[in-house]
């Protein structure tokens, strides 16, 4: 099934889904640049740029198949992006070049990585006990809007039973309840 490169998104993912490489293209071209714009902002090298493209496109067709809501392919292309630039600086901030012959770099204990390992288990702890303070309600709530890729309103309104008009609200009101948690207030007192 050929499917022109102008087609409206849920018929290149359609065709793209069931193997039309033309499809396939297509949908590479139309949301690149998508991509280049958001590796931009991070202000990645070209090749850095180049890697975080290219796993993006490889995440991509390890879901293909997986996309029930083609509309969302732009904002889940958005999401891998960012992810994928956030995770590759965040791996180039713990490597540093040093040259063992003349750098005394590797003769001094960088406790910083450690902290910073540490700092990041004892947040996402916190957030793990703050969830689970919430009411099972709210609380799945939260992690529906965080899976990825994301999943549209009218899914998790269906998952859930509440209406799609409802979700905003009490999202903003499940994150005030979360941010009262014991213990998000109790990293905040560490923290301080």
């Amino acid at each position: 099934m050929l499917v022109d490169a102008s087609a409206p998104l849920t018929s290149l993912v359609s065709a793209a889904q069931e193997g039309d490489p033309h499809a396939w293209n297509a949908i590479v071209d139309r949301f690149l640049p998508l991509v280049e714009a958001i590796v931009r902002r991070h202000r990645l090298s070209e090749a850095d740029g180049d890697d975080v493209s290219q796993t993006v496109w490889l995440r991509l067709v390890e879901h293909l198949d997986s996309l029930r809501e083609p509309d969302a392919l732009p904002g889940w292309i958005r999401t891998t992006a960012r992810h994928e630039c956030l995770r590759l600086l965040a791996a180039r901030a713990r490597t540093r070049a040093a040259d063992p012959q003349t750098d005394g770099v590797l003769d001094v204990a960088d406790d910083d990585v450690a902290a910073d390992d540490l700092l990041a288990f004892e947040r996402h702890q916190a957030l793990r006990d703050g969830l689970a303070e919430l009411p099972a309600a709210r609380r799945d709530l939260l992690l529906l809007l965080l899976v990825d890729p994301p999943l549209p309103y009218a899914e998790i309104s269906a998952r859930l039973g509440i209406p799609i008009g409802s979700i905003g609200p009490t999202r903003a009101r499940a994150l005030e309840q979360l941010r009262a948690t014991r213990a998000l207030r109790a990293l905040g007192e560490v923290r301080t």
